[in-house]
């Protein structure tokens, strides 16, 4: 199986013309064809909604081009609601899912009407001396422990996460929200990061919907939402297959209509936070090769770096390669693509098979568009690149410009670098 990039060796060619590399590219016909199957796909459900994750791809841009397709936000910090809010979000199309929350954003969350999803047992206490209420719609962030577990392959590890309460914390919570007043509720779960399979979101929505019974029954709480989160992955590799969103959200249908319908509970909402699944594959990071080393291997230095993407830093992350305009040449060099960090673990790949790659040529790297350019960030001064959208007519729109040495220096105040180099 080969993956092919959504732009053009000749489109590229164009584009640089305008704007240098590296940026991050977007493909709108891909993100819409994805949004709509994703709405298709849980139809069923007639109170579904997607809270799109923006900490995967807090761009205005296209965020916009998802809520055309009634997709919400899904929010955990105070920049993230207020992007969701200046985007005129209503209150209940914004989810505010955070961990260790400062007190002034659960009141932001509050003063916009955000759902709140409560990460913890102790919080609930503490959200209610911050705004001085519960509100009357809540929700709590479940968290089994343990492995989780699709047939007998381990999937993750809840029980080594920090997120959520644990069984007996969710009951005796729903129990003490309802007392101080929350009349409507909902459970949320993110059991497994990243998953390539249909069985995930049917497995998760099984042991929540068994879970919701239980809570109704013990506690009399009106649930009117159940939270899959997201953890639908991509295939970054070229020898995985990708999940079909319709298999998926049959699935979780079909677990809804024995579990749920049978206990009354047939006008339950479903929910995701989608980011990853969302955006991933639509977007690229497209970097020039500037530099060849030959020493004790074959390295090939890139204008761009782990600022730009840090998920192969990171996490050893698989990202595709793509050198433009030579897909159909034998991949019969084996390189260490890398950027300039002084760091020895800003590569992009590490002894991976190509093309032979000449001064000049372009990069393309796969699967950015989500927990790319917002993972970014300054170290060794690197700036942030551009955001670039290839509109579905083929023409181009800048989304975000690159950052640049005043962006970089205006936050020191006391300091008069950007006298000194006319930046002001």
């Amino acid at each position: 199986m080969k993956k092919e990039p959504f732009v053009t060796k000749e489109q590229l060619d164009e584009i640089v013309k305008e704007y240098p590399t590296p940026f991050h590219l977007y493909d709108e016909k891909g993100i819409r064809a994805n949004a709509k199957a994703l709405k298709e796909a849980f139809s069923w459900n007639p109170g579904f909604k997607e809270y799109f994750a923006v900490k995967a791809t807090p761009n205005p841009f296209l965020i916009n081009i998802l809520k055309e397709y009634g997709c919400g936000c899904d929010c955990s910090s105070m920049t993230e609601l207020m992007l969701a809010d200046a985007l005129h979000f209503e209150g209940q199309d914004i989810m505010f899912s955070s961990n260790a929350t400062p007190a002034d954003e659960f009141r932001f969350a509050s003063d916009i009407g955000a759902v709140i999803n409560l990460d913890d047992f102790t919080h609930i206490d503490f959200l209610e001396k911050t705004i001085g209420r519960i509100p009357e719609t809540i929700s709590c962030r479940y968290n089994p422990g343990g492995v989780f577990k699709i047939s007998n392959s381990i999937m993750d590890n809840p029980g080594d996460a920090k997120y959520g309460f644990t069984t007996e914390q969710l009951f005796e919570g729903f129990k003490v929200l309802k007392e101080k007043g929350a009349k409507y509720f909902g459970i949320h779960a993110f059991l497994a990061s990243n998953t390539v399979t249909n069985e995930y979101y049917p497995t998760l929505a099984k042991t929540l919907f068994e879970v919701a019974v239980k809570l109704k029954e013990e506690t009399g709480a009106d649930i009117r939402f159940i939270n899959l989160s997201g953890g639908i992955g991509i295939p970054y590799r070229p020898d995985q297959e990708p999940n079909d969103i319709y298999a998926i959200g049959a699935g979780v249908r079909k677990v809804y209509e024995e579990v749920l319908v049978p206990a009354g509970m047939g006008d339950v909402a479903i929910y995701t936070e989608l980011g990853r699944f969302m955006m991933g594959p639509y977007g690229c990071l497209v970097t020039t090769a500037i530099h060849e080393k030959h020493t004790h291997k074959e390295y090939i230095g890139c204008d761009a770096c782990a600022v730009n993407l840090m998920r192969p830093a990171m996490y050893g992350a698989y990202h595709h390669i793509t050198v433009s305009g030579k897909e159909k040449q034998a991949c019969d060099h084996k390189y260490d693509i890398t950027g300039s960090l002084c760091e020895n673990n800003d590569k992009f790949a590490i002894d991976r098979m190509l093309p032979k790659i000449d001064m000049g040529d372009l990069l393309v790297i796969h699967d950015t568009g989500a927990h790319g350019f917002s993972m970014g960030y300054n170290y060794n001064g690197k700036l942030k690149s551009a955001e670039i959208l290839l509109k579905e007519d083929g023409s181009t729109q800048l989304i975000r410009r690159a950052e640049t040495p005043k962006d970089y220096f205006a936050t020191f105040d006391c300091f008069d670098i950007l006298n000194d180099y006319n930046m002001k």
